[in-house]
Protein backbone atom coordinates (compact mmCIF):
# COMPACT_ATOMS: atom_id res chain seq x y z
CA UNK A 1 0.00 0.00 0.00
CA UNK A 2 1.66 3.30 -1.05
CA UNK A 3 1.99 6.25 1.28
CA UNK A 4 -0.82 8.43 -0.59
CA UNK A 5 -3.28 5.67 0.30
CA UNK A 6 -2.83 4.87 3.58
CA UNK A 7 -2.77 9.50 4.58
CA UNK A 8 -6.13 9.58 2.14
CA UNK A 9 -8.80 10.41 5.19
CA UNK A 10 -12.65 8.19 4.97
CA UNK A 11 -15.44 10.10 3.83
CA UNK A 12 -18.27 10.55 5.96
CA UNK A 13 -21.06 8.23 5.04
CA UNK A 14 -24.12 9.79 2.94
CA UNK A 15 -26.92 12.33 5.58
CA UNK A 16 -30.51 12.65 4.56
CA UNK A 17 -30.25 15.94 7.47
CA UNK A 18 -29.07 18.16 4.57
CA UNK A 19 -31.93 17.29 2.54
CA UNK A 20 -34.75 18.03 5.18
CA UNK A 21 -32.75 21.12 5.85
CA UNK A 22 -33.00 21.87 1.99
CA UNK A 23 -36.96 21.68 2.54
CA UNK A 24 -37.36 23.56 5.55
CA UNK A 25 -35.53 26.54 3.70
CA UNK A 26 -38.33 25.90 0.56
CA UNK A 27 -41.00 26.22 3.25
CA UNK A 28 -39.90 29.10 4.35
CA UNK A 29 -39.60 31.03 0.97
CA UNK A 30 -43.31 29.55 0.28
CA UNK A 31 -44.56 30.89 3.91
CA UNK A 32 -43.13 34.58 2.71
CA UNK A 33 -45.77 34.66 -0.37
CA UNK A 34 -48.54 31.99 0.92
CA UNK A 35 -49.02 32.21 4.71
CA UNK A 36 -47.69 32.65 8.51
CA UNK A 37 -48.44 28.67 9.25
CA UNK A 38 -46.26 27.76 6.44
CA UNK A 39 -43.67 30.09 7.22
CA UNK A 40 -43.27 28.73 11.09
CA UNK A 41 -43.34 25.09 10.27
CA UNK A 42 -40.50 26.08 7.65
CA UNK A 43 -39.01 27.98 10.40
CA UNK A 44 -38.88 24.96 12.61
CA UNK A 45 -37.99 22.17 9.99
CA UNK A 46 -35.07 24.02 8.69
CA UNK A 47 -33.80 24.92 12.75
CA UNK A 48 -34.20 21.25 13.36
CA UNK A 49 -32.44 19.72 10.00
CA UNK A 50 -29.99 22.58 10.42
CA UNK A 51 -28.72 21.43 14.00
CA UNK A 52 -29.21 17.69 13.22
CA UNK A 53 -26.61 18.44 9.94
CA UNK A 54 -24.45 19.86 12.38
CA UNK A 55 -23.87 17.62 14.68
CA UNK A 56 -23.61 14.89 12.65
CA UNK A 57 -20.85 17.00 10.58
CA UNK A 58 -19.47 17.31 13.99
CA UNK A 59 -19.20 13.53 14.95
CA UNK A 60 -18.33 12.76 11.62
CA UNK A 61 -14.59 14.38 12.01
CA UNK A 62 -11.76 12.45 10.14
CA UNK A 63 -8.92 11.13 11.98
CA UNK A 64 -5.95 13.59 12.29
CA UNK A 65 -3.44 12.48 9.50
CA UNK A 66 0.49 12.73 9.82
CA UNK A 67 1.46 15.91 8.45
CA UNK A 68 3.97 15.35 6.10
CA UNK A 69 7.52 16.00 6.47
CA UNK A 70 8.72 19.55 6.09
CA UNK A 71 11.42 19.65 3.12
CA UNK A 72 14.47 19.79 3.44
CA UNK A 73 15.21 23.75 3.01
CA UNK A 74 12.24 25.57 4.03
CA UNK A 75 12.40 26.97 7.20
CA UNK A 76 9.98 27.82 9.95
CA UNK A 77 10.08 31.90 8.46
CA UNK A 78 9.12 30.50 5.62
CA UNK A 79 6.05 28.44 6.49
CA UNK A 80 4.96 31.32 8.14
CA UNK A 81 5.21 34.04 6.15
CA UNK A 82 3.13 31.52 3.25
CA UNK A 83 0.56 30.31 5.98
CA UNK A 84 0.24 34.39 6.63
CA UNK A 85 -0.03 35.48 2.73
CA UNK A 86 -2.72 32.49 1.99
CA UNK A 87 -4.98 33.97 5.53
CA UNK A 88 -4.61 37.69 3.90
CA UNK A 89 -5.23 36.73 0.55
CA UNK A 90 -8.41 34.77 1.89
CA UNK A 91 -9.68 37.43 3.98
CA UNK A 92 -9.07 40.30 1.64
CA UNK A 93 -11.37 37.83 -0.92
CA UNK A 94 -14.06 37.70 1.85
CA UNK A 95 -14.03 41.24 2.57
CA UNK A 96 -14.39 42.19 -1.13
CA UNK A 97 -17.16 39.93 -1.80
CA UNK A 98 -19.04 41.25 1.61
CA UNK A 99 -18.57 45.18 -0.02
CA UNK A 100 -19.45 43.88 -3.34
CA UNK A 101 -22.57 42.15 -1.81
CA UNK A 102 -23.66 44.76 0.82
CA UNK A 103 -23.47 47.43 -2.12
CA UNK A 104 -25.78 45.85 -4.20
CA UNK A 105 -28.48 44.81 -1.03
CA UNK A 106 -27.95 47.30 1.11
CA UNK A 107 -29.93 49.97 -1.14
CA UNK A 108 -32.67 47.66 -1.86
CA UNK A 109 -33.54 46.46 1.52
CA UNK A 110 -33.69 50.32 2.88
CA UNK A 111 -36.34 50.58 -0.12
CA UNK A 112 -38.08 47.53 0.64
CA UNK A 113 -37.79 48.05 4.45
CA UNK A 114 -37.68 51.93 5.00
CA UNK A 115 -41.59 52.59 4.35
CA UNK A 116 -42.48 50.37 7.13
CA UNK A 117 -40.86 52.52 9.49
CA UNK A 118 -41.32 56.13 8.29
CA UNK A 119 -44.80 56.41 6.70
CA UNK A 120 -46.34 58.96 5.41
CA UNK A 121 -45.38 62.06 7.35
CA UNK A 122 -46.21 64.99 5.17
CA UNK A 123 -48.39 67.21 7.69
CA UNK A 124 -52.43 67.81 7.18
CA UNK A 125 -53.70 71.17 7.25
CA UNK A 126 -56.03 71.75 10.59
CA UNK A 127 -59.81 72.05 10.03
CA UNK A 128 -62.23 73.94 11.98
CA UNK A 129 -65.98 71.77 11.16
CA UNK A 130 -67.55 74.11 14.03
CA UNK A 131 -68.94 73.84 17.55
CA UNK A 132 -69.04 70.52 18.66
CA UNK A 133 -72.98 70.87 19.48
CA UNK A 134 -73.50 70.27 15.68
CA UNK A 135 -72.42 66.51 16.22
CA UNK A 136 -75.64 64.84 17.61
CA UNK A 137 -74.19 62.13 20.62
CA UNK A 138 -74.34 58.45 18.89
CA UNK A 139 -74.18 59.47 15.20
CA UNK A 140 -72.44 59.92 12.28
CA UNK A 141 -72.11 63.23 10.36
CA UNK A 142 -70.88 63.76 6.92
CA UNK A 143 -68.23 66.65 6.79
CA UNK A 144 -67.25 67.64 3.84
CA UNK A 145 -64.63 70.39 3.34
CA UNK A 146 -61.70 72.16 1.35
CA UNK A 147 -58.85 71.29 2.92
CA UNK A 148 -56.94 74.78 1.35
CA UNK A 149 -59.54 76.97 -0.21
CA UNK A 150 -56.75 78.55 -2.08
CA UNK A 151 -56.55 75.82 -4.14
CA UNK A 152 -59.76 75.37 -4.56
CA UNK A 153 -62.07 71.72 -5.39
CA UNK A 154 -58.99 69.48 -6.07
CA UNK A 155 -58.28 69.83 -1.65
CA UNK A 156 -61.83 68.88 -1.06
CA UNK A 157 -62.60 66.26 1.55
CA UNK A 158 -64.74 64.17 3.30
CA UNK A 159 -64.67 62.63 6.90
CA UNK A 160 -67.70 60.86 8.91
CA UNK A 161 -67.43 62.08 12.49
CA UNK A 162 -69.40 60.65 14.91
CA UNK A 163 -69.72 62.20 18.53
CA UNK A 164 -69.12 59.40 20.96
CA UNK A 165 -69.91 61.36 24.04
CA UNK A 166 -66.89 61.33 26.81
CA UNK A 167 -64.70 58.78 27.77
CA UNK A 168 -64.60 57.52 31.54
CA UNK A 169 -61.53 60.34 31.99
CA UNK A 170 -64.33 62.85 31.10
CA UNK A 171 -61.82 63.71 27.69
CA UNK A 172 -64.91 64.46 24.64
CA UNK A 173 -64.40 61.54 22.42
CA UNK A 174 -64.84 62.13 18.76
CA UNK A 175 -64.82 59.15 15.66
CA UNK A 176 -63.15 60.87 12.69
CA UNK A 177 -63.17 58.49 9.83
CA UNK A 178 -60.76 59.82 6.11
CA UNK A 179 -63.58 58.62 3.50
CA UNK A 180 -61.17 57.31 1.35
CA UNK A 181 -60.45 53.42 0.93
CA UNK A 182 -57.35 51.56 1.98
CA UNK A 183 -57.48 49.57 -1.19
CA UNK A 184 -56.42 51.85 -3.85
CA UNK A 185 -57.92 55.33 -2.66
CA UNK A 186 -61.38 55.23 -4.01
CA UNK A 187 -64.15 57.33 -2.22
CA UNK A 188 -65.98 55.22 0.37
CA UNK A 189 -69.48 56.09 0.95
CA UNK A 190 -72.00 55.29 4.18
CA UNK A 191 -74.56 52.62 4.44
CA UNK A 192 -77.63 54.08 5.36
CA UNK A 193 -80.26 56.92 4.81
CA UNK A 194 -78.85 60.89 4.66
CA UNK A 195 -80.97 63.18 6.29
CA UNK A 196 -80.57 65.77 3.41
CA UNK A 197 -83.24 68.06 5.39
CA UNK A 198 -80.61 68.56 8.28
CA UNK A 199 -77.76 69.74 6.05
CA UNK A 200 -76.25 72.96 7.27
CA UNK A 201 -73.29 74.79 6.04
CA UNK A 202 -70.63 76.00 8.91
CA UNK A 203 -67.61 78.18 8.60
CA UNK A 204 -67.39 76.60 4.42
CA UNK A 205 -68.35 73.29 6.43
CA UNK A 206 -70.79 71.15 4.74
CA UNK A 207 -72.41 68.61 7.13
CA UNK A 208 -75.20 66.12 6.54
CA UNK A 209 -76.40 63.49 9.22
CA UNK A 210 -76.45 60.00 8.62
CA UNK A 211 -77.57 57.09 10.26
CA UNK A 212 -74.52 54.62 8.88
CA UNK A 213 -74.35 50.95 9.80
CA UNK A 214 -71.11 50.33 7.87
CA UNK A 215 -69.17 51.73 5.08
CA UNK A 216 -68.54 50.49 1.49
CA UNK A 217 -66.62 51.21 -1.60
CA UNK A 218 -68.45 50.90 -4.56
CA UNK A 219 -65.26 50.19 -6.71
CA UNK A 220 -64.29 46.94 -5.65
CA UNK A 221 -66.22 45.94 -3.11
CA UNK A 222 -64.40 46.79 0.09
CA UNK A 223 -66.72 46.79 3.20
CA UNK A 224 -66.10 47.86 6.47
CA UNK A 225 -67.95 47.85 9.95
CA UNK A 226 -69.14 50.84 11.48
CA UNK A 227 -65.52 51.52 13.94
CA UNK A 228 -64.43 51.33 9.88
CA UNK A 229 -62.18 47.70 10.40
CA UNK A 230 -62.47 45.93 7.57
CA UNK A 231 -65.04 42.96 7.33
CA UNK A 232 -64.78 42.18 3.53
CA UNK A 233 -63.54 42.38 0.08
CA UNK A 234 -59.77 43.54 -0.68
CA UNK A 235 -58.96 46.22 1.71
CA UNK A 236 -55.51 45.28 4.03
CA UNK A 237 -56.30 47.39 6.90
CA UNK A 238 -58.93 49.27 8.53
CA UNK A 239 -59.64 52.75 7.18
CA UNK A 240 -57.28 56.07 7.85
CA UNK A 241 -58.42 58.50 10.99
CA UNK A 242 -57.96 62.23 11.66
CA UNK A 243 -56.24 63.18 15.15
CA UNK A 244 -58.63 65.65 16.38
CA UNK A 245 -58.41 68.35 19.67
CA UNK A 246 -61.42 70.63 20.87
CA UNK A 247 -60.72 74.62 20.84
CA UNK A 248 -63.05 76.82 22.03
CA UNK A 249 -65.67 74.35 21.68
CA UNK A 250 -65.31 73.95 18.21
CA UNK A 251 -63.91 70.30 16.84
CA UNK A 252 -60.48 70.32 14.97
CA UNK A 253 -59.50 67.79 12.70
CA UNK A 254 -55.49 67.25 12.23
CA UNK A 255 -53.25 64.69 11.43
CA UNK A 256 -54.31 61.69 9.31
CA UNK A 257 -52.96 58.25 10.55
CA UNK A 258 -53.40 54.70 9.54
CA UNK A 259 -55.05 52.16 11.54
CA UNK A 260 -54.46 48.57 12.02
CA UNK A 261 -57.62 47.36 13.80
CA UNK A 262 -60.43 48.92 16.26
CA UNK A 263 -60.92 46.39 19.26
CA UNK A 264 -64.28 48.00 20.65
CA UNK A 265 -66.90 51.15 20.19
CA UNK A 266 -67.11 54.06 20.81
CA UNK A 267 -65.30 56.20 23.67
CA UNK A 268 -64.11 52.60 24.62
CA UNK A 269 -62.47 51.81 21.39
CA UNK A 270 -58.81 51.03 21.45
CA UNK A 271 -57.00 51.91 17.95
CA UNK A 272 -53.58 50.54 16.71
CA UNK A 273 -52.40 53.82 15.76
CA UNK A 274 -49.58 53.82 13.04
CA UNK A 275 -48.02 56.98 10.89
CA UNK A 276 -50.33 56.96 7.76
CA UNK A 277 -49.55 54.71 5.03
CA UNK A 278 -50.37 54.58 1.17
CA UNK A 279 -53.98 52.14 0.41
CA UNK A 280 -52.75 49.39 -0.07
CA UNK A 281 -49.99 48.91 1.76
CA UNK A 282 -50.50 47.09 5.25
CA UNK A 283 -49.51 48.30 8.82
CA UNK A 284 -48.69 45.55 11.24
CA UNK A 285 -48.29 41.50 10.97
CA UNK A 286 -45.91 39.94 8.98
CA UNK A 287 -47.58 41.57 5.60
CA UNK A 288 -46.28 44.56 7.06
CA UNK A 289 -42.06 43.17 6.04
CA UNK A 290 -43.29 41.71 2.50
CA UNK A 291 -45.25 44.43 1.45
CA UNK A 292 -44.13 47.95 2.58
CA UNK A 293 -43.83 49.33 -0.86
CA UNK A 294 -46.24 51.88 -1.47
CA UNK A 295 -48.90 50.69 -4.25
CA UNK A 296 -48.69 52.38 -7.53
CA UNK A 297 -51.45 55.08 -8.60
CA UNK A 298 -52.60 55.06 -5.04
CA UNK A 299 -54.67 58.30 -4.25
CA UNK A 300 -54.56 60.19 -1.28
Amino acid sequence: MSDREQHTPPLPAPSLWPIGFAIGLACVLVGLVVSTAALVIGLVVTLVFGGLWVRDLAGKRPPAVAAAPKPAMATEADLNATTDRATFLSLATVGVGGLIGAGVTLPALGFGVLPSFVGDRVETKEVDLGPISNFPEGQYVIATYLEDPDLGEVTRRTAFVRNNGRTEAGEPSFTTIFSRCVHLGCPVQPNGPIDEEARQEVNGVELRPVLAASFGCPCHGGLYDSEGNRTAGPPVRSLDRYEFSIRNGNLILGRLFSVGDVDGTGAKARISKYYRAYPGVHVDGIEKWLYPIPTPGSTS
